[in-house]
């Protein structure tokens, strides 16, 4: 199917005749029907009417082999989005099954507290959940895709750029694991063609320039190896050729540094056989008849890959010099190579339900939305699909001989969650081919994996462990512990961590109007109590950093302009203010105060902002609140550059504030005074917390000269026993 060619429903309907598989034909004609009637009038961009969409896009699911339901759903899959048409009308002249996959594929309507991102998440959230009920809601999906990459030349520029990403992102890796390896490879090649114009031209230059030559060298190695297993093997096994996709070359050319010639794969040779036994005699036949390759022999038949591809791949060395993969299958293995998932309906009849490999298929897509369904970032999950879809996988095997499947770059930490969860919660530390490992060590094909735990009471995982960590599945895990059973150390660190990002934007809401201010976010975000919207931020479910520039714009409508214009004097004047050591647009006798939303020291790069009367505020250059004012046209012209003035300044002295997290025990307090006393450091004020879970928070408030002074104190205070982190408060 050509990109420009248009299916008419004859053509469709001759397709479904042609075939051996049965049909509901009259059911399939009435959908089309309704179709036709409900977009009458509408065209696509091309001009072309929109019926021509929804009947090629139930010719793309014919061609895999989906049931009549399926093909209905297609020709219906726009009517409720785009018409008047309803889902109660489809499930009264269709039945339930067509309705519920039409509305698993019909975008969410613009809900008015949605932003265009969050409109977005929700989106894929939204299919994400309806392919979990029932996987031919995504086939659906990457059907309607499809086409529409095939006819994205009529877009415009900025939008043909977005789709393309976005299939690039998120449906092209869902195909890969699904196991649709046709649809994968030309949504992947589509998206690449409008994301790299450039590269995708010279591949492609590049590979006609050798097409003479490779047809050749295919024809005359499938001859060769085809009289040779004719000797051996009856019936003669079927040998196809195939050429690497221009995206997969692309990935090889230009993400590894290799040259088109230095790419072994770029031509394969596919032998098809009957039995699993048949696969490994010929292997031995191909090793005979020409030099393998080392360490490029893969057996996908004895550790499939997670999307349950099968396959002997082995790369030789013919009499010609040129290297050339061969993939040996049997045709159960072919069929599941080729349409993945969807050769469940191409191949068997009926509803096969509780199949286990089906089961196994989906259990990511359940990951995915247990751990996504507290995000609005849509970012996030997008990032999540990518690192949980990956096309590369490694595997390793527990002490056992039980293969797990990760990756690429997952950690020992993602191993040991997805032994079981309790497993990665009590995780004291790993060993690799028995020998010790980092937790951040990143795991091999091949490797023998041990994760030593721990039965000590309250022991768990620590929260650097969500930076180290790859998978999706483990980073939902310690989210959800530290969720459940670190409560009152996730609403101090919340509580915490709202103030230093209110601190850094000026923000000052009075205590008895907080609950008041945050009301929308944490009916977002499903929170009944401020600590239970602090807590939320102290485990992760809400993303500070997304949700500060809205309560901002926020705060700005409650209490205008001026209140923060104010706001920021008064904290400028609060701050130590001499004029030492600070050069100000050239300046050195400038009266200046130090903004206590990015607390700047000595070291800091620094820039001035002249207020109005009480001199110039000093600010670190990585302010949210310079950043986001710098190019405000009313304030543009009040910010000034600022500098140190480096060995010539005089000394002098800033109030800083460390938290420090550590497991509590007698003689803590002591210990880190007397580490502060033997570095001469003056001690302001200091509080502490004790925990639930044996934890203490200590806040201490001290002098300090500038960063290098700090960054040592930091340093001292890490190694004190039994603390586990040492932060600057109000960064």
């Amino acid at each position: 199917m050509t990109e420009d060619k248009i299916i008419t429903i004859d053509q469709l309907i001759q397709k479904i005749l042609e075939g051996e598989k049965q049909y509901d034909l009259s059911k399939i004609v009435a959908a089309y029907e309704v179709a036709n009637k409900y977009h009458q009038g509408q065209k696509r961009e091309s001009g072309q009417p929109y019926i021509t969409h929804p009947i090629a896009v139930a010719y793309i699911l014919l061609e895999l082999g989906m049931d009549t339901d399926t093909i209905c759903a297609a020709l219906l899959h726009d009517v409720v989005e785009d018409t008047d048409c309803t889902l109660e009308i489809l499930q009264k002249r269709f039945g339930n099954d067509v309705a519920m996959l039409v509305n698993g594929v019909t975008k969410l309507k613009k809900v008015e507290t949605f932003t265009k991102d969050e409109q977005k998440a929700e989106n894929i959230r939204k299919i994400l959940l309806a392919m979990s009920e029932d996987i031919r809601v995504i086939i659906i999906k990457l059907a309607d895709r499809l086409h529409n990459m095939r006819t994205l030349n009529y877009c415009r520029d900025e939008k043909r750029r977005n789709i393309a990403h976005e299939t690039m992102n998120i449906y092209a890796p869902i195909a890969h694991r699904l196991g649709i390896r046709s649809i994968k490879d030309e949504l992947e090649d589509l998206s690449f063609m409008y994301l790299d114009p450039y590269a995708y031209n010279e591949i492609e230059k590049q590979m006609n320039m050798r097409k003479g030559s490779r047809d050749q060298l295919v024809e005359e190695l499938m001859a060769r190896i085809k009289e040779r297993l004719a000797k051996d093997i009856t019936p003669v096994p079927v040998i196809e050729g195939r050429v690497k996709s221009n995206y997969g070359i692309y990935k090889k050319v230009y993400r590894d540094g290799k040259e088109i010639d230095q790419i072994y794969d770029r031509y394969a040779l596919r032998i098809i056989v009957n039995t699993v036994t048949e696969c490994y005699n010929v292997l031995g036949i191909i090793h005979d008849m020409f030099r393998p390759i080392p360490n490029r022999f893969k057996d996908y038949i004895s550790t499939p890959k997670a999307n349950m591809y099968q396959s002997l791949h082995t790369t030789v060395i013919g009499r010609e010099g040129v290297p050339f993969e061969v993939q040996i299958r049997t045709w159960d293995m072919h069929k599941t190579a080729e349409y993945g998932i969807a050769a469940h309906w191409k191949y068997k009849e009926g509803v096969n339900g509780g199949n286990t490999k089906d089961d196994r298929r989906l259990a990511w897509i359940r990951q995915i939305i247990e751990s996504q369904q507290e995000s609005d970032d849509v970012e996030e999950i997008v990032r999540a699909i990518k690192n949980d879809l990956a096309p590369e996988d490694v595997f390793a095997f527990t002490p056992k001989g039980d293969m797990i499947t990760l990756p690429v770059g997952a950690t020992v930490i993602d191993f040991a969650y997805a032994i079981h969860t309790e497993v990665g919660h009590k995780m004291c530390g790993a060993k690799v081919d028995k020998k010790m490992v980092s937790y951040d060590y990143e795991i091999k094909t091949g490797e023998i994996i041990e994760i030593l735990t721990s039965n000590v009471p309250g022991h768990g995982p620590s929260r650097s462990w969500l930076n180290i960590c790859k998978t999706n599945e483990a980073k939902s895990k310690i989210r959800l512990w530290f969720k459940r059973e670190r409560r009152e150390e996730n609403i101090f660190e919340g509580r915490n961590a709202l103030e230093r990002e209110f601190r850094r934007n000026m923000i000052r809401v009075p205590e008895d109007d907080l609950e008041e201010f945050l009301k929308a976010d944490m009916r977002r975000h499903n929170c009944d109590t401020l600590d239970d919207f602090f807590a939320a931020i102290g485990y992760g479910g809400v993303q500070l950093s997304k949700a500060i520039s809205r309560l901002k714009t926020e705060y700005n409508k409650k209490y205008g302009e001026k209140h923060v214009d104010s706001t920021a004097e008064k904290e400028a004047k609060k701050s130590s203010g001499n004029t030492s050591g600070i050069i100000v647009d050239g300046v050195q006798d400038c009266a200046v105060r130090f903004a206590q939303c990015c607390n700047p020291l000595p070291g800091d790069d620094i820039v001035g902002f002249i207020t109005k009367g009480h001199g110039v505020s000093i600010h670190r250059k990585d302010c949210v609140n310079y950043l986001s004012q710098k190019d405000d046209p009313e304030l543009k012209d009040r910010w000034v550059s600022a500098k140190y003035e480096g060995s010539n300044k005089k000394s002098g002295y800033f109030k800083t504030t460390l938290d420090i997290i550590a497991v509590d025990r007698i003689g803590l307090l002591a210990d880190v005074s007397s580490a502060l006393a033997m570095i001469n450091i003056y001690i302001y004020e200091s509080t502490a917390r004790e925990l639930k879970n044996g934890n203490a928070i200590l806040s201490i408030t001290v002098s300090i000269a500038g960063m290098e002074q700090l960054n040592n104190v930091i340093t001292k205070l890490k190694k004190i026993k039994n603390v586990i982190s040492v932060e600057r408060s109000g960064r």
